[in-house]
């Protein structure tokens, strides 16, 4: 069902199950709304009315003709301190489908109704619990792939990303007074604000706004695990290299040519990122058809990966495929543990030294994969990043509002034509955190949640 935000009606009691499916030892079904308590009530052995907030409760969750479905806990929350800024119970019984199912059609036999994707997390925004970059971080949260992911939407879920809207808007609006003033008093002067310190002020503002809008490339790496793609002529040991990095023996190694015909797969884990890794077929001219069609494939996957990871052999140097891309490739040269003649200079930016058998370099290798993958390093716990798009077009929108307003000052043009742009920029960061959003925005934001958050 597609979550339509326009259906919520302010207090509407609702309830799903808010954990995972499946096999668990406890399952939560929780129920928010003006009728929560009363919903509640009629479901449980113990006075849900007479507990404090903040309470649990262990009693018998009952059906709606007083039969018994579990025992288990009765959590009372209520508002405006629950996470829907509404009066919220949770009932926490055994896991499993079938019981969380009856407990979940008990509270709809008893006044709730099914919630919507998102429901909960929508009444939250609306109830200024958060504002919309919380709200969308508890799905980034849930979403996460990678240690980095999390670390990213938990500083977003503490407000980082809105400190930072914010103080844009404050800045902006600062200098859209001074316009003001210009139109509404023009026979004062005001002497005392230059040209040169309003540009100057613009332009700082720009260069703020700017470093958090390119920091998309970083944060859009977060939730895509890139690909790794190994490709090299036969033997030189990628399918050696693939098992290292992926802790196990994921590919089959032999010393026979050939060994690997088609694409391998593997999801590993480099310093706290995800990543999809390849293993491919050596490349060589063959008359088999299988083997050709597998170096095709190799080619393929190499032209359409984040990053070619080149396994060279130092003991046959020469030995290059061609027709492979050489922006974002890595130069391996593996076996390093064997005696070998001075290696040749190479035209590739990076390479690295290891040796896939007892795992030397390795380090240095996924060093040098961080290196190239973002713009300057990994995101830090201090860094603001943006990783959603709406927040990254809309922000790009308003810098270049911004600009105009820069070079209108640069050209002298009258405060009253700047101040269009200044109020455009001020509303497209207003969207990011949730201020005059259209409200088919909303209703797409909150349908990808899942039901139950």
């Amino acid at each position: 069902m597609e979550f339509t935000h326009r259906t919520y009606e302010q207090g509407q009691t609702i309830a799903a199950i808010a954990t995972p499916p499946g096999i668990g030892g406890i399952a939560i079904i929780r129920i928010s709304g003006d009728r929560a308590f009363d919903t509640a009530n009629r479901i449980f052995s113990g006075p849900i009315y007479k507990y404090a907030s903040h309470t649990a409760h262990f009693g018998t969750i009952l059906d709606v003709e007083g039969n018994s479905i579990d025992e288990g806990l009765a959590l009372i929350m209520k508002k405006p301190k629950s996470y829907t800024g509404e009066d919220t119970v949770e009932f926490h019984c055994h896991g499993g489908s079938v019981v969380s199912r009856k407990v979940l059609e008990s509270t709809f036999a008893a006044g709730a109704r099914a919630a919507l994707p998102g429901e909960f997390t929508f009444k939250a925004f609306q109830n200024g619990k958060m504002d919309l970059t919380r709200a969308e971080a508890v799905q980034e949260i849930i979403a996460s792939k990678n240690e980095l992911a999390w670390q990213v939407a938990e500083s977003h879920l503490k407000g980082k990303l809105y400190d930072q809207i914010s103080l844009f808007q404050k800045e902006i609006t600062e200098v859209g007074a001074i316009f003001e003033a210009w139109i509404d008093f023009p026979d004062e002067g005001l002497e005392n604000i230059s040209k040169e310190n309003l540009l100057r002020s613009l332009k700082k503002i720009l260069t703020d706004m700017t470093a958090l809008y390119q920091s998309f490339h970083d944060g859009k790496i977060l939730h895509t695990s890139p690909s790794l793609c190994l490709i090299g002529a036969p033997n030189v040991g990628k399918s050696s290299l693939m098992n290292l990095l992926a802790g196990n023996e994921r590919a089959i190694v032999t010393h026979i040519p050939g060994t690997t015909r088609d694409i391998v797969k593997e999801r590993v884990q480099i310093a706290g990122m995800s990543f999809h890794l390849l293993d491919t077929a050596g490349i060589r001219e063959s008359a088999e058809i299988v083997e050709r069609e597998g170096v095709c494939r190799a080619y393929a996957a190499a032209h359409n990966a984040d990053l070619v990871l080149l396994v060279l052999d130092v003991t046959d140097p020469t030995n290059i495929p061609p027709q492979l891309p050489s922006k974002n490739t890595i130069l391996i040269w593996n076996k390093i543990d064997l005696k070998h003649n001075p290696l040749p200079k190479l035209p590739f930016t990076h390479q690295v030294r290891v040796s896939a058998k007892n795992g030397l370099g390795l380090n240095f290798l996924k060093e040098e994969i961080h290196r190239i993958l973002w713009h300057k390093h990994p995101p830090s716990k201090e860094e603001v990043v943006l990783t959603n798009a709406r927040h990254y077009y809309a922000l790009g929108s308003a810098i270049t509002s911004l600009k105009k307003v820069v070079k209108g000052v640069q050209i002298e043009r009258s405060p009253e034509f700047l101040m269009a742009d200044i109020h455009h920029s001020l509303r497209e960061l207003g969207t990011i955190i949730g201020i005059n959003i259209a409200d088919e925005i909303l209703s797409t934001i909150f349908s990808k949640f899942c039901v139950g958050k």
